[in-house]
């Protein structure tokens, strides 16, 4: 999951370089195109002769919409805000889905991983308000991030609705199908952005962007969330997302986009220690 925080801190930075020259919906219809043929032809090689036998499809449609809402939001947001701020939106995701873990699954959350969450929440939006106890006070929440925020309660539901889903099916499987899912919703909801787009126009770093977040957030990011969610609660799953903000700054300064305000890194440092707790902290 260490490596699930560091690729997922690459899709905002690179996101945020090509969301500017193509719709979010265009843009994530062909990352997931890539990557159901990324992740089929592995699938289809790993399945030792054994057919891909899937039962009911429709859960594979509802986790797709969740997954759709989460990827669509997110670049509506980096073409708005930050990729500080948006990332830091997306460590709310572990204390949601906690609450969805105790809805669905009645995974019950031990007192120290509840305190953790809190004060990783806190350290998040203390980031998400730039730091301005007046902005914090007046509820002055950004439209880039309000919207990400949506996306990021579709995506804490996404855990442990897999969880609830799962019959047995292989990993690789279980995946691709989320995948179809996922690619099948982006085509129901903006077709239209998608036959609209000029993709022979498009400049260089829009086809970076599409390969890095096809292979690395997408296919395996997906299997890496995929694997924890059928061995840890959904809070904890989510916990490494802690780290994001932190290597998102990081991510900034190397590209030569500037470095954090330190008191923006502040509340991105303590969002982060919230991981060391959920760590060391037991299931429930």
């Amino acid at each position: 999951m260490l490596l699930f925080a560091f690729l997922i801190a690459g899709s905002f930075s690179i996101g945020h370089l090509a969301a500017p020259f193509i719709d979010p919906i265009a843009l994530n219809a062909i990352r997931f195109m890539v990557a159901v043929l990324f992740m089929g032809t592995i699938a289809f090689v790993a399945r030792k002769n054994s057919p891909l036998i899937i039962e009911a499809p429709w859960r594979f449609l509802i986790l797709g919409a969740l997954t759709t809402a989460f990827f669509v939001t997110m670049f509506i947001a980096l073409q708005i805000t930050t990729p500080i701020s948006t990332s830091a939106v997306f460590t709310l995701i572990p204390f949601m889905g906690a609450g969805f873990g105790w809805l669905l699954l009645r995974q019950n959350t031990a007192s120290i991983v509840l305190i953790s969450l809190a004060i990783s929440a806190a350290g998040a939006i203390w980031v998400i308000f730039r730091g301005d106890m007046q902005a914090m006070l007046n509820f002055d929440i950004g439209k880039g991030e309000l919207i990400f925020f949506g996306g990021s309660i579709a995506y804490a539901a996404y855990a442990p609705l897999a969880n609830k889903f799962s019959r047995g099916e292989p990993l690789l499987h279980f995946t691709f199908m989320v995948f179809l899912g996922t690619l099948l919703c982006l085509f129901m909801c903006g077709n239209s952005k998608i036959f609209q787009t000029d993709w022979f126009a498009l400049p260089v770093i829009v086809w970076i962007a599409i390969g890095y977040l096809a292979v690395f957030p997408t296919a395996a990011t997906f299997f890496l969330l995929q694997f924890a969610t059928m061995r840890l609660p959904a809070s904890k799953v989510y916990s490494y997302g802690y780290l994001t903000p932190s290597i998102v700054i990081l991510y900034e300064g190397l590209l030569g986009h500037g470095w954090a305000n330190p008191v923006i890194l502040l509340g991105a440092v303590v969002t982060a220690m919230g991981l060391l707790v959920m760590a060391f902290a037991p299931d429930s």
